[in-house]
């Protein structure tokens, strides 16, 4: 689980949501080799088809940083993408994992996107986005101090990564999206907090909903109708909620 702890990197600005190139990449994984030997044949085989080595290993250090920390959710995501799940259930799943593995990320979504939702200010400019980097910088939450260049670009790189996950809209002026989480999608994405946080009641008012903009009530009414299509069984009398 991220927090947001400095210091914020910039490395967003080499990164993007890459979904093209994951999905790729999740398609050509082979479960029976270990993860340095797929990651060698990627090399190898220059699977994206980069004309630059640099490039290739950009990608895959990104690929590990979001997707390769838990051997079990990385082979349950290579399932669902050689078994042709449909983006529109797969695309948050690798959201939430790549806002997990990227604090800046994170706290942008939290911190910038989520107050603009509760104000009802539908629309996010590359300059709001500058100006609260900054604060960032002044404040010791990166990593060093960054050139206005190195602000620019990172600011131009978070709104369009978002945009490819869809919390956003537009080429030049961003307004904020109606992100749309399936209810398979929240299932999975609740087995995978579930792991290592096994209290119901926690898992129900977990802050990392927020990266949905789920409310409280939003996220019981997602375990609801799981429990409905029998993804999971939710139980809940009073105070006692079992998951």
């Amino acid at each position: 689980m991220v927090t947001n702890a400095a210091p914020y990197s910039s490395k967003i600005i080499k990164a993007s949501a890459l979904l093209p190139d994951t999905k790729l990449l999740l398609a050509q994984w082979n479960l029976s080799d270990d993860v340095e030997t797929n990651l060698r044949c990627i090399r190898q085989e220059n699977l994206f088809g980069k004309a630059s080595r640099s490039r290739v290993a950009e990608i895959l250090a990104i690929f590990k940083q979001r997707y390769l920390g838990d051997p079990e959710v990385l082979a349950a995501l290579v399932t669902l993408v050689q078994a042709d799940m449909s983006a529109t259930i797969l695309d948050p799943i690798l959201y939430f994992l790549t806002v997990q593995a990227d604090p800046l990320l994170y706290a942008v979504v939290t911190e910038v996107l989520a107050p603009l939702i509760g104000r009802g200010q539908p629309e996010i400019y590359v300059t709001d986005m500058e100006d609260w980097l900054r604060k960032q910088i002044t404040g010791g939450k990166t990593q060093g101090a960054w050139p206005e260049v190195t602000t620019n670009r990172a600011a131009r790189s978070i709104l369009a990564t978002l945009r490819d996950f869809h919390l956003l809209e537009g080429q030049v002026k961003k307004r904020l999206a109606l992100l749309y989480l399936p209810v398979p999608s929240f299932a999975f994405i609740a087995f995978m907090l579930n792991r290592t946080q096994r209290s119901g009641d926690r898992l129900l008012h977990n802050p990392v909903w927020q990266v949905f903009f789920l409310s409280e009530q939003a996220v019981e009414h997602f375990f609801f109708e799981a429990h409905q299509e029998q993804l999971l069984e939710y139980h809940a009398a009073g105070r006692v909620i079992r998951i």
